[in-house]
């Protein structure tokens, strides 16, 4: 609900140092269940993920995506601090007030085993089994809609999930009349008992007797769109599940004025955590800066206050990781190479238990290996691949990483044949998107603007749509396909690209100048609407922004963008 209309030549062997490792990246993850909720996976592994590493599953709000979240929440930062695994959570689909939005208030898809809930559940079980993940130690959190749906999955999967964060969402089952249920959200207005509100968790999961996640729940104190009170409602809720009092353990004063509140335990450990941060509206509070409590890139629903990301990371006990790694591997050499096969060598690290041996990145041993050396095989003839090594001990905690070597195997390479039907399928003011037939063979594919490739992670799916464009402006597009060995085939043919004109006669700024332009009215406390169409523009805010387009004289509509 993050908004309001809401990745050698002679010998046959060619060795060269390369200054730094490659720094890790967001990727898709296909075929991860059957995804009944029809959610995308993307994940974000650090070079120094831990042997069985805790995970984090990340939920976006509204008119989000997961790139959004992995770019401005903080998150990858203290991944890349602390060895854990981050997995964000895509809704790609719905239009208007429900763009992209988790669908928190609808049981077919935000209850046990079923639907959206269901897929995430499946990211979980795909992390422990292809990231080793530790399943006491997986935790989940969320903004807005994401919010609304990890308080859903807390109390749906209580078995899966230690603890979560809540951040500007809901409580756990709020509503079964829809997302857009206004009573959750800016019309919300505390109306039941913490018994009641706990009795919607316990009813979630009927019969569970064992330990509940520890929660903590953060809100802006002038949140528009999610009101305080559901800050309450969540503390009331899980408070009462725990069997604990409402009146907080103690109070502290941090970052921005930020109140938080702690509920202990029996044991005097946190069951339940609340932040209020004065001033804030409606996102993720994050606060940009190279301190290790700042985090974050400000943004559309990420507002600079606190690092709500830091806070949620020491609740959930991933600081606790942190420990002084193995040194890098020295001497890292190419001792041999064959058509498919390299064979490398290294210089032995103190203390070091085994080895990780990583191929363009990626981890490539699938056993430990205990030795200083390793021949990598399966690879295609005369194709290079970069090698760096890093030393394991004994808790499984993975050193720094080398620096990397080439090898080129021998042979003549083989190469994937050029994408056919390659075409423009659809264009914005400030994007293209294209589709191809898929390659036999293809892993991925590499996306090429004037001959300049242009995506980040891997293209896994056979569409793309590249962003950041100028309106009007032409631009030459091709596309190829990429082998599982990174070997990259033929270019396709040219298309052509232009992204459309602006909207005659549109406008994008905040409400109140909507408003002082003569564009739209307002209720005072309440919310815009554009004059003519009397279309919801959201909130009378100078935080708020919209456009609106005139389609004939006094007669505005909303547009999503201009």
């Amino acid at each position: 609900m993050a908004g309001s209309t809401l990745l050698l030549a002679s010998v046959g062997i060619a060795v060269s140092a390369e200054p730094a490792v490659a720094a890790p990246t967001l990727t898709q993850v296909s075929n991860f269940g059957s995804n009944p909720g029809g959610l995308n996976m993307y994940s974000y592994l650090p070079t120094n993920l831990a042997a069985k590493p805790a995970v984090v599953l990340a939920l976006h709000g509204c008119t989000q995506s997961a790139n959004d979240y992995y770019a401005d929440s903080g998150w990858s930062k203290y991944a890349d601090l602390y060895g854990f695994a981050v997995v964000y959570a895509e809704q790609p689909s719905g239009t208007g007030l429900t763009a992209k939005c988790f669908d928190w208030g609808d049981t077919s898809n935000d209850t046990r085993g079923n639907g959206q809930a269901l897929s995430v559940y499946q990211m979980v079980q795909y992390a422990e089994a292809h990231y080793n993940a530790d399943p006491a130690r997986v935790f989940i959190t969320g903004l807005s809609a994401g919010g609304g749906m990890t308080a859903d999955l807390l109390a749906d999967y209580p078995d899966v999930f230690a603890a979560g964060a809540i951040d500007s969402g809901p409580p756990a089952q709020c509503t079964t009349a829809g997302i857009t249920d206004s009573n959750c959200t800016s019309n919300n207005s505390n109306t039941k008992t913490p018994q009641q509100w706990g009795d919607l968790v316990r009813a979630s999961n009927p019969g569970y007797t064992g330990p509940w996640p520890r929660v903590q729940v953060w809100n802006g104190a002038a949140d528009y769109l999610v009101k305080p009170v559901a800050m309450d409602e969540s503390r009331d809720q899980w408070t009462n599940v725990w069997g604990i009092s409402q009146t907080p353990s103690s109070t502290t004063t941090l970052t921005g004025s930020t109140a938080e509140s702690i509920y202990n335990d029996s044991t005097g450990k946190p069951a339940v955590e609340t932040f209020s941060i004065p001033n804030m509206g409606h996102g993720l509070a994050v606060h940009p800066g190279s301190a290790i409590d700042n985090c974050g890139t400000t943004g559309a629903y990420f507002l600079d206050y606190i690092c709500s990301s830091y806070y949620s990371m020491k609740f959930f006990g991933l600081d606790s990781q942190s420990q002084t790694p193995l040194p890098a591997p020295t001497g890292l050499s190419v001792t041999g190479t064959t058509d498919n096969s390299a064979s490398l060598s290294w210089n032995a690290v103190s203390g070091a238990a085994s080895y990780n041996v990583y191929r363009g990145g990626t981890k490539v041993n699938t056993a430990a290996v205990t030795a200083t050396s390793f021949t990598d095989t399966g690879l295609a003839a005369g194709t290079s691949y970069s090698y760096t090594v890093a030393a394991v001990d004994g808790s499984g905690n993975v050193g720094s990483q080398s620096g990397a070597v080439t090898a080129t195997t021998s042979g003549t390479p083989s190469q994937l044949p050029a994408p056919t039907g390659l075409s423009v399928t659809g264009t914005t003011s400030s994007s293209v998107t294209l589709g191809w037939n898929a390659v036999s063979g293809a892993a991925s594919y590499n996306v090429y603007r004037g001959g300049t490739k242009v995506n980040g992670a891997p293209v896994t799916s056979a569409s793309y749509t590249d962003t950041g464009l100028t309106s009007g402006t032409s631009y030459s597009y091709t596309v190829a396909a990429v082998d599982s060995a990174g070997t990259v085939g033929a270019q396709s043919a040219t298309v052509t690209g232009t992204p459309s004109a602006p909207l005659p006669n549109c406008f994008t700024t905040d409400n109140v100048s909507q408003n002082l332009a003569g564009r739209s009215y307002f209720f005072y406390g309440g919310d815009s609407y554009a004059i003519g169409s009397n279309q919801d523009m959201g909130k009378y805010s100078s935080t708020v922004i919209s456009s609106l387009q005139q389609t004939s004289p006094g007669y505005w509509i909303v547009v999503p963008h201009c």
